[in-house]
């Protein structure tokens, strides 16, 4: 009977302990393994009280569990005969009795004589070669909802890998939930949580030992952290804490990022986010500031007004704040006479920032106030100068703590009491003014219509063009285009280009636009004007770009569009963190929207169009991400029957034209399939045609994307950040289609019609050619970036491979 009982105590020992797993002693259900300092323990759980088991770690003797990291996140083991074992490789697997594997490690293995997975005294899972004492892979590179001390969020953009927190789906399903916790590649980093693919919170830009946009992380803050980037596009950040119990940040299925410890028998909360209102991202909009008060509150910076006032009255801040005074710039030449900044204090340093290598605040402001594009700057101990030349976005202004941020502003919105006198004097002597001019008010808007459609018909006429054409427009006086763009205020600039900038406006009736405005200097004169405004107006279909009309004052010339709610494909696949936006299905059916919108223009529609600049830019994006070609100021039109045409007038963008057309000037249908295969292999890649450059040897995109094709079908030339989405044999046939659109003899190039096929189907592709003729890319962007020429020939170096 002793000796019975004495078996019986053993068997139940090792059904609760274990000391390591090994290929020949499997995890089983009812077993557990733990640290040998007893603070962690791994083992299965039941997190939903159904027969769900997962395996995972957690605080040992802790009541109630808190799990901190679990393996089967997504395939939870329902069999009782469900073990975790080492496979005589080396890695685990975790299997569902007679299911087979469910999860398995994904590290290094080796070929040994023996293995052994522990739990380490920090909470590391790790497998370790015996022989050579490696460790072939741990649970801290394969992170869960929880980080520890020791562990680390980290990004490496040469190979795409990222390590991230990602929270529960709820506290009772430990699948992958909305919430993501990550730190991002800008310099300085950042960390922000995400809710899928929008910001959720940000923690402000790092400055040595803190995050700027955490008060409580001031000067004298002992910091449980250290980040690390460097030069080579990698950068990582550790949390070192363990002067605390238990210490541990954790991303939890609401949203909420908590760092915590344990207090004797309670958890106390150290830091949590976001719980104030002005800590959710951007609630505010552009330009607006979020004051941490009681009640939260938002308001415009300085020099700014509501966009939308009864919006912002109703308490819905999002649409933000646009300036009252534009800005004057001159340039290199900017005074002081003409901008001035104005300074808030404790201040949640807003996003897209840029980093300065100025030496000193002084140097800081200088830079600042000497370049048209810089909006505001802040000078922070520990990073140096930060300026901003985007929208001021998720700001929030903090009691104490936080920094100064300098914005640029006219220096009539800082007149103080004479200003005003001299605004009322005004109001006044305007109002007389008003009086007189009421009655000329109808003349003047009789002459505007007749100037407009004198100028329409004039431009007509040197065009070969009929006033026909321009029945369908509406036509828009200057008033009403100026009161939309706010007087085509900096903070409602869109973009610029070799023709002038673009503006974002709202009409009165709420209708949001987009004007294109033509420089005085822009190579697009008359010409292009008249190309764009009748080849649109006349195009319609869902994957172009729709004219709502055009004003003509004067010099002035306007197109006005309808806007665009996520801009242009260059801002996404070129951009660090939108790019993730875009995943492979969607980046596939932009590419066959923009091949259905080629096909119009080429064959459908009853004008036969050759676009003449396709490129990335020129692809806008609704708000369904639908793509829509826009830019058509550099189109022909074909009559009846005809397919090329020549002119002595070589425009567009370099690395897009087509070889033939660079050189002679020779222009068709198949140049427009060449800048769509250059289009397609960017899209791809994430890699722009004009800064790719690989290996030794600086090879060209196009260069490259042959040599993928050739080793691996292509697949490896697609963005490492949307991998995990894609397709393979989809990327493989667009790399394909991709190289026989750029091939150097036009008659070798697939017509707009076969194309569209090929991107539809899944017929079988002809072999491309060797790229002949490759676009030599070593000089910088910045001196060919959207080069345009008005009268003279202007050729890319070509290169013989």
């Amino acid at each position: 009977m002793t000796r019975f009982a004495c078996l019986l105590l053993l068997t139940l020992l090792l059904s609760l302990s274990y000391a390591a797993i090994t290929p020949t002693s499997p995890l089983s259900l009812g077993q557990t393994l733990s640290s040998s300092n007893k603070v962690y323990e791994l083992g299965f759980f039941n997190p939903n009280n159904n027969q769900d088991q997962y395996v995972g770690i957690w605080f040992k003797d802790i009541i109630p569990r808190v799990v901190v990291w679990v393996a089967n996140r997504e395939k939870p083991v329902t069999e009782s005969t469900a073990n975790l074992a080492i496979s005589n490789n080396g890695s685990l697997q975790l299997s569902n009795g007679k299911h087979g594997v469910v999860w398995s490690s994904t590290g290094e293995t080796l070929s040994s004589n023996g293995y052994s997975a522990d739990l380490s005294d920090n909470g590391n899972f790790i497998v370790i070669d015996n022989v050579s004492g490696r460790t072939l892979w741990q649970s801290f590179e394969h992170l869960g909802d929880t980080m520890l001390p020791l562990s680390t969020l980290m990004y490496n953009l040469a190979t795409g890998d990222k390590r991230v927190l990602t929270s529960w789906k709820s506290y009772t399903d430990p699948s992958s939930g909305d919430f993501v916790a990550q730190i991002t590649p800008q310099v300085p980093s950042q960390a922000f949580t995400m809710k899928g693919s929008a910001p959720y919170w940000r923690s402000g830009p790092w400055a040595k030992t803190r995050f700027t946009g955490i008060p409580i992380m001031d000067e004298t803050f002992s910091s449980p952290f250290s980040l690390q980037q460097d030069s080579n596009g990698s950068g990582s950040l550790f949390y070192l804490n363990r002067n605390f119990k238990l210490p541990h940040i954790m991303i939890t299925s609401e949203g909420l990022l908590k760092v915590s410890h344990r207090n004797g028998t309670d958890w106390e909360l150290y830091f949590v986010a976001p719980v104030d209102s002005c800590d959710y991202y951007g609630v505010c909009g552009p330009f607006g500031l979020c004051v941490m008060s009681v009640p939260p509150k938002c308001k415009c910076f300085k020099g700014f007004i509501p966009q939308y006032i009864e919006e912002w009255n109703r308490g819905n801040w999002t649409g933000g704040c646009v300036r009252r005074t534009a800005l004057d710039c001159l340039g290199n030449s900017t005074s002081k006479d003409v901008n001035i900044f104005h300074t808030i204090s404790n201040v949640k340093p807003p996003d897209f920032y840029e980093f300065s290598s100025s030496v000193d605040a002084e140097e800081c402001e200088q830079s600042c106030l000497h370049n048209c594009s810089c909006l505001a700057f802040a000078y922070i101990h520990g990073i140096g100068c930060l300026v901003w030349s985007q929208d001021l976005l998720d700001a929030v202004q903090f009691s104490t703590g936080g920094e100064l941020l300098f914005i640029r502003l006219a220096r009539s919105e800082m007149g103080g009491n004479e200003h005003k006198k001299t605004i009322t004097a005004s109001i006044v002597s305007l109002c007389l003014f008003v009086i007189m001019c009421s009655a000329a008010v109808s003349l003047w808007r009789y002459r505007v219509k007749h100037n407009v459609s004198a100028n329409l018909s004039n431009d007509a006429s040197s065009s070969d063009l009929t006033p026909q054409y321009f029945s369908s427009l509406c036509f828009f006086d200057m008033n009403t285009i100026e009161a939309a763009t706010n007087n085509f205020s900096l903070s409602n600039k869109l973009g610029q280009g070799g023709f002038g900038s673009v503006y974002k406006g709202k009409l009165q009736d709420g209708k949001e636009i987009a004007v294109k405005r033509l420089s005085s200097s822009s190579g697009q004169g008359k010409e292009e004007f008249m190309n764009e405004i009748v080849l649109i107006s006349k195009l319609q279909h869902r994957n172009l770009i729709r004219i709502l009309g055009c004003c003509i004052e004067g010099e002035e010339r306007l197109l006005i569009y309808e806007f665009m709610v996520n801009k242009s494909l260059d801002t996404f696949i070129f951009d660090s963190r939108k790019r993730l936006e875009l995943d492979w299905p969607k980046r596939f059916d932009i590419i066959q929207g923009i091949a259905r919108g080629l096909l119009y223009l080429h064959r459908d529609s009853r004008l036969r169009v050759i676009h003449r600049d396709l490129k990335v830019s020129n692809i806008l994006l609704d708000e369904k991400m639908n793509p829509k070609i826009s830019d058509f100021g550099l189109a022909r039109m074909f009559q009846g029957t005809q397919y090329q045409d020549n002119t002595h007038r070589v425009v567009g963008t370099l690395g897009y034209m087509a070889p033939e057309y660079a050189w002679t000037g020779a222009f068709s249908e198949k140049s427009d399939v060449y800048s769509f295969g250059v289009l397609l292999l960017e899209t791809i890649s994430g890699q722009k045609i004009l800064r790719f450059s690989y290996g030794e040897e600086e090879k060209t995109l196009i260069a490259y994307a042959w040599e993928s094709w050739c080793e691996t079908g292509g697949v490896d030339l697609l963005d490492k950040y949307v991998a995990d989405s894609c397709h393979p044999l989809e990327v493989k046939r667009c790399v394909q289609i991709g190289l026989l659109c750029v091939q150097y003899q036009p008659v070798d190039r697939p017509n707009t019609l076969e194309l569209l096929s090929m991107l539809t189907t899944t017929s079988d592709l002809p072999s491309p050619k060797q790229p002949t003729f490759v676009v030599y890319t070593r000089d910088e962007e910045s001196q060919s970036k959207d080069l345009i020429t008005a009268n003279e020939i202007t050729r890319s170096l070509i290169l013989g491979r």
